[in-house]
């Protein structure tokens, strides 16, 4: 019996021992995220290395790539401006760290909200511009899966706008890659706020998480780093050398430093498999569906500016079709085919006139001229002439304006004055001589005809018209037409004002001979011509070289036009007055 039960004891520690032996044994989870990655050629879009690319992982801050590309979307359509005024949201200021320390109610510039998420992956400003773009998290989370979608990210789902683990946010290294890439190329204006070590977010100065990466490495200028304990150390990196640069996603570090000694690996792997030199083939613009835009336009809020007491609208008015204008008549024949209309309108109601009009008193000069037009007027004698003016005219109470009185000094001419018998005036007039032109003004002062002294001077200073002919009839003088002013030719600008802050310009180096920098003054303008279209291509020799400048640009335009140029690898040097 004791044998039995011992046999039995010693099976039962031997069964224990295996099922202990057994658990042991058994694969055990080690606790670090999947690990995945990939390296792309950013020029030509070609994948150089790939390893779980396409697996779905917890992306975590990298996801605020996706709302800063929304952000500059928005800019861009119009719809937000650097300086509009977000209302922080209870949601978005409860957020967890990474945090800039906003509070619910407080109003920031979209301005400090891109920095604060570019540089501090603050999950509280990331989340406040998710929330005024969208409406709310839910809102801007449709709006995300349908720019993804837009842009190539194919195997993405987004809940939130900062990354933070939730059921259903998933991305892949392959898709974050693409969305780093799109940073670079559409929004190239923007693309220096990744590489900023440390920058003003409005209520602090914050540091930028990736320092230590862009320090250490060659050549490199962002892009996103990210963390969660679901996600492990993710970073998306970018670094250019010479004219080439490698875009590379490492998903699942096991520590910052671990995950960016794998990204410098996987980058000098692309620098060393890229080609030197190789077309850089610009992605296209995305392209929306219409039940997408309906969606932006309905979450799209009116922004709030500061200091500001309304709000603006901003209408979307997208032409379907663009028909061709109408063909702009021409001056001259519009200006002589009005001219002839009002001709015809004239001689019509002079007709009319005429013919509704009673006939004129007989023997007026009305009536004869009437008699003679219809050939009804009787032969005879001259008509008498009429009756001599008055001698003198009273002048109104109210002096007359300088171009009535000469006009009455000339109708109101009163008679020739004599001197007196004996004296010197007299003398003259018996030789064929004037009156003096004092005894005149007396005599017509004794008359009563009160002329002012300037008129007196004008009207008497006139040379004598040559008497008019004698007419048998009262037939008037025709009016001459008067000369048509011939109108000024329209001046031609040839050349761009470098008025209202236009003292500005780029320098794009200088160069062996002058139609080597032309070359590239004409290529860099088509090439940025939103930029530097309004500049003036100028070749200065200067040193034994010829310098390639773009001259009369704002400030503006210049800071802008070389971000733009040295993105492309171009050297640009901006030059102030």
């Amino acid at each position: 019996m004791t044998t039995l039960m011992g046999r039995y004891a010693r099976n039962f520690v031997c069964l224990v021992a295996f099922i202990v032996v057994a658990a042991c044994s058994s694969p055990q989870p080690s606790g670090a995220a999947p690990y995945a990655a990939i390296v792309q050629d950013a020029r030509t879009g070609e994948i150089l290395h790939a390893e779980n690319a396409d697996t779905r992982l917890h992306p975590a801050s990298l996801t605020k790539m996706l709302t800063l590309y929304i952000t500059f979307e928005e800019i861009q359509r119009g719809r937000l401006s650097l300086d509009t005024m977000v209302t922080v949201t209870k949601s978005a200021a409860a957020k967890p760290p990474s945090r800039l320390g906003l509070k619910a109610g407080q109003k920031i510039s979209v301005r400090h909200l891109i920095r604060a998420a570019a540089t501090k992956s603050a999950n509280d400003a990331a989340s406040a511009l998710g929330d005024h773009i969208g409406g709310s998290e839910a809102g801007f989370a449709r709006r995300m899966d349908a720019t993804a979608k837009a842009l190539g990210m194919r195997n993405s789902t987004f809940k939130n706008a900062n990354g933070l683990t939730a059921n259903g946010h998933l991305s892949t290294a392959r898709d974050m890659n693409t969305l780093g890439r799109r940073l670079f190329f559409d929004f190239p204006q923007y693309y220096n706020i990744f590489s900023r070590r440390s920058t003003d977010a409005g209520i602090a100065t914050v540091r930028n998480t990736n320092s230590r990466f862009l320090d250490a490495y060659k050549g490199a200028d962002g892009i996103k780093t990210g963390f969660t304990n679901a996600a492990g150390f993710n970073l998306t990196a970018s670094a250019e050398r010479g004219n080439v640069r490698i875009i590379a996603t490492v998903f699942g570090g096991t520590s910052t430093a671990a995950r960016n000694a794998k990204v410098a690996q996987l980058l000098d792997l692309g620098f060393k498999r890229a080609p030197a030199n190789a077309p850089t083939m610009v992605p296209q613009a995305p392209s929306y569906s219409a039940d997408v835009e309906a969606l932006m336009a309905e979450a799209d809020g009116l922004p709030e500016v500061e200091n500001g007491v309304g709000k603006t609208i901003r209408l979307q008015m997208a032409v379907a079709t663009s028909p061709r204008p109408a063909a702009r008549p021409d001056a001259g024949r519009v200006a002589a085919t009005e001219v002839a209309v009002a001709a015809i309108e004239d001689s019509i109601a002079a007709a009319l006139a005429e013919a509704v009009a009673a006939p004129p008193p007989p023997g007026t000069l009305e009536a004869q001229a009437v008699a003679m037009a219809d050939g009804t007027a009787p032969a005879g004698p001259a008509i008498a002439p009429p009756p001599p003016r008055p001698e003198s005219l009273v002048a109104e109470a109210a002096a007359p304006e300088a171009g009535a009185a000469l006009e009455l000094a000339a109708v109101a001419e009163p008679a020739p004055v004599m001197p007196e018998p004996g004296t010197l005036d007299a003398q003259a007039v018996a030789l064929g001589a004037e009156p003096a032109v004092e005894t005149q003004m007396a005599a017509l002062e004794d008359d009563g005809l009160m002329v002012s002294a300037p008129v007196q001077v004008a009207a008497m200073g006139m040379p004598a018209p040559p008497p008019a002919p004698k007419r048998n009839a009262p037939i008037f003088d025709r009016v001459a037409d008067a000369p048509q002013a011939q109108p000024m030719d329209e001046p031609v600008v040839i050349r761009l004002s470098t008025s209202n802050a236009r003292h500005w310009g780029v320098t794009l180096g200088k160069f062996n001979s002058r139609s080597e920098a032309e070359r590239l003054l004409l290529k860099t303008q088509l090439a940025e011509s939103a930029t530097l279209n309004d500049g003036l291509r100028k070749v200065v020799q200067r040193g034994g070289g010829y310098e390639a400048n773009f001259m009369g640009l704002t400030q503006d335009q210049a800071d802008l036009a070389c971000r733009r140029l040295q993105a492309r690898a171009v050297q640009c040097f901006a030059m102030g007055p």
